[in-house]
């Protein structure tokens, strides 16, 4: 799968309510990369191409960059354990997400923004941290653009 008029490059996706990427691949091609709920980085996916792209709907959803970003952190929260200020940061999400549901209400809409903002923080400082590690698939400036 070479060409596909009208789609843009990068393109984010809910796969089964995993993060995928689907980029252009150094070939000219498509490359995917799904998150590992193992590790939190990105594992090739180059073999979901043609399905995501093929099956939105249903189980497969695109995603704005921020939503991307988001789902992507919510998802690395929810499988991830550790130390250090990225699990810290988690931990505070949790807090502000915990009390409002304690007190059977809706995340204000200041609340909302704060938990948005922190996800932001955490995917750049995850990604940056990958690249460092020498993983590919990171891009920490994703969080970084405007949506």
């Amino acid at each position: 799968m070479r060409e596909m008029p009208g789609l843009v490059l990068p393109a984010y996706f809910s796969y089964f309510k995993r993060p995928l990427k689907v980029g252009a691949g150094p070939d000219g091609g498509l490359t995917a990369w799904r998150l590992s709920v193992d590790s939190g980085g990105w594992e090739a996916a180059d073999d979901l191409v043609a399905d995501v792209l093929l099956a939105v709907g249903g189980e497969v959803s695109s995603l704005n960059p921020d939503d991307f970003v988001q789902l992507t952190e919510r998802t690395r929260a929810r499988y991830l354990q550790g130390d250090g200020p990225i699990f810290a940061l988690y931990e505070t999400i949790d807090a502000i997400i915990s009390v409002a549901a304690g007190e059977s209400r809706q995340l204000t809409d200041r609340e909302s923004e704060l938990v948005r903002g922190i996800r932001r923080k955490t995917f750049v400082l995850f990604e940056e941290q990958l690249q460092r590690d020498g993983k590919p698939g990171a891009d920490p400036g994703l969080a970084l653009s405007p949506s």
